[in-house]
């Protein structure tokens, strides 16, 4: 039996809190969960994004700088017990915290000298992998098109271990329109492809990499949708140098980030 006082999983917040795992609900609601304390410590850095938090009675304590930093910034810390806690979670086993916060995302605007562009991404370990790794090269913004996964996705939210907050993100954006805007703006646009007329080795030597560049990055399956390449200023692949077949979406966004933050900064 729950402890006076303590939010269940009937309780009619937990259940309106639990519609948000939808995406639809998330874009009625304009709100999203984050689950864990390290996410949840990254939200309340953004305090004004922080709607409330639930946790269970025990985290109060084992994770006092939370409940200060929540009470500091008089968002409501509810109380709630291991079921409530768990009809919000995602993962097999909850960590006890949960917040809710208003979305994050922005329009496309004035987007810097390294942005990182998802076209058609499916899954959302990678849409949160691709936010994290953005936000760890320095990134100036993540983009993603229509028919990409929703970064408000709990496992996206999951994967960016709280580089959802950290770095500007746009979605549902035409990239064939965008791609204008870019050039516009005086960036080049560079497409990953397993099978591009250039490679990064040859990007790096000839000083491509040191101009400010949106990198596109394609579906898991199927890559660039065809015509992209006809679009970009050059569609570069990562060399490989041993008998693997491909790279992942996560590792190539790495490798090409990671050389354009790494010419940038020369």
């Amino acid at each position: 039996m729950a402890s006076p006082g303590l939010l269940t999983a009937q309780s009619a917040r937990i259940k309106q809190a639990r519609r948000l795992a939808t995406r639809a609900f998330r874009r009625k609601a304009g709100r999203f969960l984050v689950e864990g304390p390290q996410a949840v410590r990254e939200a309340l850095e953004h305090r004004e994004l922080v709607v409330e938090v639930y946790a269970e009675p025990a985290v109060a304590t084992r994770h006092r700088d939370l409940h200060d930093l929540a009470v500091a910034s008089g968002v409501p810390w509810l109380e709630v017990d291991r079921a409530a806690v768990e009809a919000l979670s995602e993962t097999v086993t909850s960590q006890g915290v949960v917040a809710v916060c208003s979305l994050v995302t922005v329009p496309l605007g004035s987007t810097g000298t390294l942005i990182a562009a998802g076209v058609q991404v499916r899954d959302p370990g990678n849409v949160g992998t691709l936010i994290r790794t953005a936000d760890a090269a320095g990134a100036d913004a993540v983009v993603l098109s229509s028919e990409s996964v929703d970064p408000h996705n709990p496992k996206a939210v999951r994967a960016s271990v709280g580089s959802i907050f950290h770095v500007p993100i746009s979605t549902d954006v035409d990239i064939v329109t965008a791609v204008q805007t870019w050039r516009e703006q005086g960036l080049q646009v560079l497409a990953a492809d397993g099978y591009g007329a250039t490679d990064l080795d040859t990007c790096i030597d000839d000083g491509t990499l040191a101009k400010p560049t949106v990198w596109l990055f394609g579906n898991e399956a199927h890559g660039l949708p065809d015509g992209i390449n006809a679009v970009v200023d050059h569609s570069v692949k990562v060399p490989i140098y041993g008998r693997a077949e491909s790279l992942n979406l996560a590792t190539a966004a790495a490798i090409c980030l990671y050389a354009s933050a790494r010419e940038q900064r020369r």
